[in-house]
This record gives C-alpha cells, sequence and structure tokens, in this order.
C-alpha cells in the first residue's frame, strides 16, 4: 500500500494556540497505528492534517517518498472515516458506496465489482438496498469503511470511528476492523481515546498529551515499560497505582508501607538513595503477601478477578485486581505485596529503567 513520514510536525492556529508539536513518526507499509490519548491532545488535529483537511504549520509529510505537505487533500490518495459516519441519508447502501466512484466517472461495471467486493468483506451484501436510517450505528459505520475500500487508497485515516456505538457493537466492529486489515493488509492511522482499541488493534501506539508524543511503540511496550508518569497512568485499566516512597537501605519507605528490594532493584536505584521517587504498580501486579496492609472499602467481583479497592494503612489509596472471587466487607484488613513494580523520577517524571 503506502509508507508514511511525518517529520517535525507542528499545528500553530491564527490565535498562535499551538496543537501539536515536533510530531515524528514513521509508518511502515501495510502499519496500523494507533494515536491515542485524553481529548485534546492533538491525535485528531495530526489525522486532519495527514488527510489534508487542516494545513501543516511547520514540517513535512512524505507519502511513499514524495513530499505532500502542500498537496490539496483530493490529491493525497487517502480514505477518512468519521465518527458520525457522514452517509447521504437520501442514497441507499449501494449508491453511498459507490458515490466517489461515480463522481470519478468511472465504468458503472468496475464500479459494480469493487462495491459487491467491498460488500461481501464486510457482511453488506444484503443491506445494498437500504437506507442509511435503515441500519443499525454498526451497519452504518461498516457502509462508511465500504465507501473507503471501494476507493482502493494509499492510506486508510479513521478518526474515532467507534466512539457513537454502544459498548457490544464497539467490541464486533473493532474485530472487523482488525480483520478488515489483516485482509486488505492496508497503511492505516487510526484515532482514538479509548485505549482499549489502541491495545488490541495496533502495530505501533502513538501516546500523546498536550500536543506532544510521549511515547511510540508496541502496545506490550507501552504497557509494559511505559515511557514516563502519564504513559504509566493512561495505558491500563484500572489504571496504575502511584505512590510518593523513599529509596532507604534497600526498601521503599512509604506512608503504610516498606516495601524491600531485590538486588536488582537495589542497582537500579542505586543512585536514587535517599531520595523520593514515584512507586508504581498495576492493580493486576498486587497478590495476597505480607508486605502491605489494604483496608478496604469496596469490592468488584468480576468473575475470574476482584477489583479491591481500599487505602493503604495510614496511607494512599490503592485498587488491586486479585484472582478469584473475593467477598471482602468494608473494613476488611487484606495483606497484599506487589509481584511488579515501575520506578518514575518524581521531577522529571520519566521512568526509571531497569525496573523488574
Amino acid at each position: 500500500m503506502a509508507t508514511l513520514s511525518l517529520q517535525h510536525i507542528d499545528k500553530i492556529y491564527d490565535n498562535n494556540v499551538q496543537a501539536v508539536f515536533d510530531f515524528n513518526l514513521e509508518v511502515k507499509d501495510g502499519e496500523l497505528i494507533v494515536l491515542v490519548g485524553p481529548s485534546g491532545c492533538g491525535k485528531s488535529t495530526t489525522l486532519r492534517m495527514v488527510a489534508g483537511l487542516e494545513d501543516i504549520s511547520n514540517g513535512h509529510l512524505l507519502l511513499d517518498g514524495k513530499d505532500i505537505t502542500q498537496a490539496p487533500a483530493k490529491d493525497r490518495d487517502m480514505a477518512m472515516v468519521f465518527q458520525n459516519y457522514a452517509l447521504y441519508g437520501h442514497m441507499t447502501v449501494y449508491e453511498n458506496m459507490a458515490f466517489s466512484l461515480t463522481m470519478r466517472k468511472e465504468d458503472p461495471n468496475v464500479i459494480h465489482k469493487k462495491v459487491l467486493a467491498a460488500a461481501e468483506i464486510l457482511n453488506l451484501t444484503t443491506q445494498l438496498n437500504k437506507k442509511p436510517s435503515q441500519l443499525s450505528g454498526g451497519q452504518r459505520q461498516r457502509v462508511a469503511m465500504g465507501r473507503s475500500i471501494v476507493r482502493t487508497p494509499k492510506v486508510f485515516l479513521f478518526d474515532e470511528p467507534l466512539s457513537n456505538l454502544d459498548a457490544k457493537l464497539r467490541g464486533s466492529t473493532r474485530r472487523e476492523i482488525l480483520l478488515l486489515h489483516k485482509r486488505l493488509k492496508a497503511t492505516m492511522l487510526y484515532v482514538t481515546h479509548d485505549q482499549t482499541e489502541a491495545l488490541t488493534l495496533a502495530d505501533r501506539i502513538v501516546c500523546m498529551s498536550m500536543g506532544h508524543v510521549q511515547q511510540v511503540g508496541t502496545p506490550l511496550e507501552l504497557y509494559d515499560t511505559p515511557a514516563n508518569l502519564f504513559v504509566a497512568g493512561f495505558i491500563g485499566l484500572p489504571p496504575m497505582n502511584f505512590f510518593d516512597v523513599t529509596v532507604k537501605g534497600g526498601a521503599l519507605v512509604g506512608k503504610g508501607m516498606t516495601v524491600k528490594l531485590s538486588e536488582d532493584q537495589k542497582n537500579t536505584l542505586r543512585s536514587y538513595e535517599g531520595k523520593t521517587i514515584v512507586l508504581g504498580v498495576r492493580p493486576e501486579n498486587i497478590v495476597l503477601g505480607d508486605d502491605v496492609t489494604i483496608k478496604v472499602t469496596s469490592n468488584e467481583n468480576l468473575g475470574m478477578n476482584t477489583l479491591v479497592h481500599g487505602n493503604i494503612k495510614g496511607g494512599d489509596k490503592i485498587t488491586g485486581k486479585l484472582r478469584g472471587w473475593c467477598d471482602y466487607k468494608n473494613g476488611d484488613e487484606v495483606k497484599v505485596s506487589f509481584d511488579r513494580m515501575h520506578f518514575f523520577d518524581k521531577e522529571t517524571t520519566n521512568a526509571i529503567r531497569g525496573e523488574v
């Protein structure tokens, strides 16, 4: 399909508000890249700059090595799937999918073959004569994707395509997008604020905050080795627990806790002796043990796991994801240990590498 190169791209609006800062990314042929972050972080603005719907203030955008920074949207050979479907209500599904090809005055027989092929891929063959109002939200989104597929663009762009769907439809449509990517082997840029979509869809994730790229990597890299406190707190559900602790004599000492360090952990934190750092622990890395006492405030039974919410005795709030069905009551005390810890510099918020 295509490669994309985003080189030192900025977006500065006329009122001098900067929305995107020095964005750099190399997208491989056939790669599915997900831009994720909270509302207002610049991810949709970045996608719109790639699409040609927003001007690029500084930097360069290359498609297959060709500079298209100033190229109009119609000449970029990209197809965008929007959050609100953007379907024509007076047209049938067939007519909506064929629209762009009809406007190009392509051969009707070619159009027919392309629409039928796309409809088969998206399981829309029996819906072609219906109007959008007769379809479910998931079906309408598939029509929007079908309209993009028939164009055979070099790059597919998705702007929060599942945000208008209910939870069940989001799950099924997400799987359809993943299967579509595998079948088409297409280059795709996908924007979402939903980390579940990012973790399940992406070959690589670009995590953004306040216009800046925080980390680029595989889903496992962002989950397992977050670059900083923002990524650690944004990726993972429930979110990571954070505690201020002091490195003291081979242990981490905080409010209501003293956690011994392994030799590897001591080496990692050697230069932080006597200093305060941020300890990060994912809820799923909290296990029954004897290092820390939690005073339970509530539990959420999820079947195979239980979310246990509480406070460290004399200290901070904490959430643990314990295995099995637990039946703790408000006020119960539970002793736990941490089987995986992450360390962060309190000043820079960057990860202290070597955590185990």
